[in-house]
């Protein structure tokens, strides 16, 4: 029997700790997009959750080219995506690109925080869309050249993610049989033990 929307959501959802902020708990990554817009509302309030992040020098390097479906813009975008990606992401009403400048507005000095800043500031905004019930998806598969000659992005910027904004719909709406075995697919993460160190190679006591 085909998954619901509901369903989807419950084999998702990611194990709640009490203190954790329920939309991390409720945030992932699906493909099956709903055929219904985001409102102007909602997404000026994932832009001005992304606009709080933190980056050196308060510098604020990335820059979001927003595009809605069946917008010039939006066209551009998915013509950049990797084949895989075209399956399922135009159907996707809101796609974000995320860009970063490499130099600091100060002095033109080289910013190598530019990246880590730029995702600081979408992890933001994923987290607030799934505060308000939007479900997102970044996509790193895209040409990266392509899109650059489509969009125009000056040379001192570089590439972050592609993220697709919307409603998530059930997984059968996929085109194919690998996207919905995606779509279904259990969560998984490492351990804490595995990721936070005392030393390298020492897990951390954290309680």
């Amino acid at each position: 029997m085909p998954l619901s929307v509901e369903s989807i959501e419950e084999l998702k959802i990611s194990p709640s700790m009490e203190g954790v902020l329920p939309a991390i708990h409720h945030r992932w990554s699906p493909r099956a997009f709903e055929d219904r817009d985001v409102t102007a509302a909602d997404l000026v309030k994932i832009f001005e959750a992304a606009r709080w992040a933190p980056s050196a020098y308060n510098d604020q390097p990335w820059r979001f080219l927003i595009a809605r479906r069946g917008s010039p813009t939006h066209q551009k975008i998915v013509s950049a995506l990797i084949p895989f990606n075209q399956l399922w992401a135009p159907k996707a009403p809101v796609l974000i690109l995320g860009v970063a400048r490499t130099r600091f507005s100060h002095d033109n000095s080289e910013n190598a925080s530019a990246l880590f800043d730029l995702g600081a500031a979408t992890a933001l905004l994923t987290v607030q869309a799934a505060a308000l019930g939007l479900a997102t998806h970044q996509m790193g598969g895209f040409d990266h050249e392509a899109a650059r000659k489509a969009l125009e992005i000056p040379n001192d910027y570089l590439f972050g993610t592609i993220t697709a904004v919307g409603y998530r719909d059930a997984p059968a709406t996929l085109a194919t049989e690998r996207l919905i075995e995606h779509e279904v697919a259990p969560r998984t993460r490492r351990p804490l033990e595995e990721i936070v160190l005392s030393s390298w190679g020492v897990p951390a006591h954290l309680g």
